[in-house]
Formats: structure tokens, sequence, C-alpha cells
């Protein structure tokens, strides 16, 4: 496909295992679990600790989970990012549009290097994560400020109260409600986050807060219809609360027999929303009594693609 103009975009994920076998998920995990952005342990403790406990007991474990919801062309993630970065090119014709994973592949890095070898001058980066982090978001920065120098790179730190998103995502749910019935209470499952993190003052917490709000007004729920919580954590510290299985504890204790769990943290459906949310935490819930249907994420859905796309002109000062 040929692009009238020098602009690209990349629409950054998170990243994924090659395959669904343990030896993958292992040098999947040791990426990822080894960036000082996500860890921020000192290297000479956290390193063998790492390698000698957490890597082979998490990647067996991992890999089997992974081969629950694996696809035909990959892992959810990969497939999903991937449709949506295609969704992207249709609505951007005249850029270049590519998916990149901050780990695994397709590399980030790789991404940048290629496009800066093809004279691209401009780049737009959107990180598929609407709520900023200094987990997440600011990973992808740190790697686009080493790779970029001499382009002009705008970053798109952050969409969680975006008009055209918060109504994308509203429009989802409530089209899932119409089509299945509503349960009777809506949960916002975001990706939890060491609680020591939130307290050095990163933005996460507060942000997950504004999209879910925005989402639950445009959706016109009173604030007893629906709740906050966090889910996928991971060791023994102190993380955002309340964690989802607690969260649905308490509504199953309250006598909520229907709920809805939604996670617009996630642009794309992946091991966390598919595995850990549909399966496990509906299975859990199922044993106390209730019923949990999950809404899926915006993936490559129209309305998903045209709010990204307008966000990334935006950013490009190509459109109001």
């Amino acid at each position: 496909m040929s692009h009238a103009t020098d602009t690209a975009l990349l629409a950054v994920n998170l990243g994924t295992p090659d395959a669904p076998t343990a030896a993958a998920v292992r040098r999947y995990l040791a990426e990822f679990l080894g960036d000082p952005r996500v860890v921020s342990i000192p290297p000479l403790l956290w390193k063998p600790l790492l390698y000698g406990l957490i890597l082979p007991l998490r990647g067996p474990r991992s890999a089997a989970n992974y081969a629950k919801v694996w696809m035909e062309g990959g892992s959810p993630l990969l497939v999903y990012t991937r449709r949506l970065a295609a969704a992207l090119q249709d609505c951007l014709p005249q850029w270049k549009v590519l998916p990149a994973m901050r780990y695994g592949s397709p590399a980030l890095r790789q991404a940048l290097r290629d496009l800066r070898a093809e004279g691209v001058r401009r780049l737009v980066v959107l990180p598929l994560y609407p709520q900023y982090s200094t987990t997440t978001t600011a990973s992808v920065a740190d790697l686009v400020a080493e790779e970029t120098q001499g382009m002009d790179v705008i970053l798109i730190e952050d969409y969680s109260r975006d008009a055209g998103w918060v109504a994308a995502v509203a429009a989802s749910i409530a089209r899932y409600r119409h089509q299945h019935g509503a349960g009777g209470h809506l949960l916002f499952s975001f990706h939890g986050l060491p609680q020591r993190v939130a307290d050095a003052g990163d933005p996460y917490p507060q942000r997950c807060q504004d999209s879910a709000t925005a989402i639950a007004a445009a959706l016109g729920l009173a604030p007893e219809q629906w709740s906050i919580s966090y889910q996928s954590r991971f060791g023994r510290e102190r993380w955002l609360e309340p964690a989802t299985v607690d969260a649905l504890d308490r509504l199953a204790a309250a006598g909520e027999r229907q709920v809805d769990v939604v996670c617009p943290g996630f642009a794309v459906d992946c091991i966390e929303t598919l595995e850990e949310v549909a399966l496990g935490l509906a299975e859990h819930f199922q044993a106390k009594g209730g019923r949990l249907a999950y809404i899926p994420c915006l993936n490559d859905a129209p309305a998903h693609a045209e709010a990204l796309a307008r966000l990334a002109r935006c950013a490009a000062g190509r459109e109001a």
C-alpha cells in the first residue's frame, strides 16, 4: 500500500509470548518483568528471584492459561491488536499504521528503527493503554525516546476521558446488555498496580476512576448500579483495592446474582480478560451462586478504530 504522507502511527500494546509453551512464556516474562518500569526492585535483588523462582514456577502455569484462549493466529492480544491496526489503517489511508509490542513480537524497538530507516519524519505513537501509568505508558515513552532522535514524535499519553472512546465503550456495553439482558450490577475491572506505585504519585487509579465515571454517566447509571475493582494481582505486596475477586465476593454476599464485568483498561481482549475474568472469575462467582457475564473489549470494532484514529489525527494537528 502506498502512503502519500510521511506520517506513521504505531499502535503499541503490552506484548505476548510467541506460543502457549512454558519456554515461550518464560522468554516473554523475562523481558516484561525485567523492565525496571514494571518491577522497580534493584536488579541485584530481583534478577535471582526472577530467574530462580518466578520464571520456573510461572512459565508452565501461565502457558496452560494461554493455551485455554489461544487463537489460530496467535494469542488473543496479538490477533486483536493486528486487527485493530488494520482497522486504523482503513481510517487513516494516508498514513502508515503498524502494530507493535513493548515486549515480545512484533517488537517496538525494531518497528521504530525500521520507520526511521524508511525516512518517516512524523510519528504518532499510541500506547493502547487508555489510562496512563508509569508502569506501562512511560515504559513505551522511554523506548521511543531512545530510538527516535531527529524525528517529529507525538506520544498520546492518555485517553481515559476522551469523548469518542468513552462513547464507544458505553455503546458497546449498552449493545451487549440489550442483546443479552443486563446484569444487576456493572463492575469495571481494571488491571491492578502495587499500592506503593500509586503512593509515589502514579495517576493511574484516578484515571481509572475518571474512565469508569464517564462511561457510567454515558450509560445513565446510578451510583449504586456500578463499581470499580482491580484484577491481576502479582506477588505478596499490597495492590490497589478492592481486588476484583473480593468485589465479586462482596456482591454475592449482598445478594447480587447477576453481575456484568467490563474491562475498559484493556483496548483488546487478552489472557487477563478472557482467561482470568471470562473463565476464572465467572467460575468463582458461579460457585457463590451467581452468574458473571463478561462484556468483551472493543477490539477492532469500527467505533473503536474511528475514536482512536480521531485521537491520532488531533494529536498530529490534522483535525480539530
